[in-house]
């Protein structure tokens, strides 16, 4: 099977953005029209999220329809009623007897304070993003829920640089495919894996009296914590950062094994941000499982870890200038 690198390789699931350029915000619906099996977990200590308890493998729910991931902070979350109206429309969602409810759990992140802070993702957006999903592979950067992401925030908005969206796919063998789409919008630097070196993140800052990060161009961000001044900011810093993504694959599994292809994926997440799981952070993975392939849980999970970390990088790499913030999608 001939891949693009992306999580629409994963047979059963689309993609679709929709954003707002002038007040750089948007959303991403991720859908799965027949249904996925479907996990999540959720690390970080600030997440804003939406229906992640019916995923718990105790609850009775088996199956989503569409995962939303958006920005506009908790403002975004009503996108998602945008993306159940599309599915409704379409005659997709939980029987139960009397209408069929699309289950769409959403996650989202804080981009209010780049763009225009009363523009937000609403249910039209959301709408129209589901509307337009297809299996074609999603743009990345500044797009969907990429739109207003940034990174590297301990010296404020301005020392940071502008993030987006990024996706990365793999064939693990057997006709197993394993893909991941990731919004990066996270307090700490991205990292790239194969080298341990910063390529997108904090940047450092120096005044006549002193310098704030470390010499050259990046600051990094963990460097930076246990300085005297970098305590003071923490103390003061945004609580407004988050990773939010979606892992998938077309291996058959349940809810519980869904739920641990979300844990392990966040591994990657690990790999690529640095640091990752803070109290300033709400970093979100869910997990979709199409079915129809079997394959072990473990292994899926490691190399979701894996397309995780290719896709944050990506998101970086793709995500062009705005709002005042350098990107490195200009290059």
């Amino acid at each position: 099977m001939k891949l693009t690198n992306s999580i629409t390789d994963v047979p059963g699931i689309q993609v679709g953005h929709a954003q707002d350029d002038d007040a750089l915000t948007g959303c991403t619906a991720i859908l799965c029209r027949k249904g996925a099996v479907a996990g999540v977990d959720v690390r970080g200590g600030a997440p804003g999220t939406r229906e992640t308890d019916l995923l718990n493998p105790i609850n009775l729910v088996e199956k989503v329809h569409a995962v939303l991931l958006a920005g506009g902070s908790a403002f975004g979350l009503d996108a998602a009623s945008g993306v159940m109206r599309y599915l409704e429309e379409q005659k997709i969602g939980f029987n139960t007897g009397v209408a069929k409810v699309p289950i769409v759990p959403s996650a989202i992140l804080f981009d209010l304070s780049l763009g225009r802070a009363d523009r937000r993702p609403d249910a039209e957006m959301g709408y129209q993003a589901a509307a337009c999903a297809s299996n074609v592979p999603p743009r990345e950067g500044n797009f969907g829920a990429g739109t207003g992401a940034s990174i590297g925030r301990i010296l404020g908005s301005r020392q940071s640089m502008k993030s987006g969206i990024g996706t990365a796919s793999v064939d693990i063998g057997g006709g197993v495919v394993v893909g991941a789409l990731v919004a990066v919008n996270a307090f700490g630097d991205v990292i790239d894996p194969r080298t341990g070196e910063i390529i997108a993140g904090v940047r450092s800052r120096k005044s006549k009296s002193m310098r704030m990060g470390e010499p050259g161009y990046f600051g990094d961000t963990l460097q930076l914590m246990k300085t005297l001044y970098g305590r003071t900011a923490m103390a003061v810093a945004t609580h407004f950062n988050t990773v939010i993504g979606v892992v998938a694959t077309n291996a058959k599994f349940d809810k519980a094994e869904a739920t641990k292809m979300a844990q392990m994926a966040h591994d990657g997440l690990a790999r690529a941000v640095r640091p990752a799981h803070t109290m300033l952070d709400g970093d979100t993975l869910f997990a979709l499982a199409t079915g129809g392939k079997k394959a072990d849980v473990s292994t899926v999970g490691a190399y979701a870890a894996e397309v995780t970390a290719q896709a944050i990088v990506r998101a970086v790499r793709m995500a062009s200038s705005a709002g005042g913030l350098p990107g490195l999608g200009d290059e």
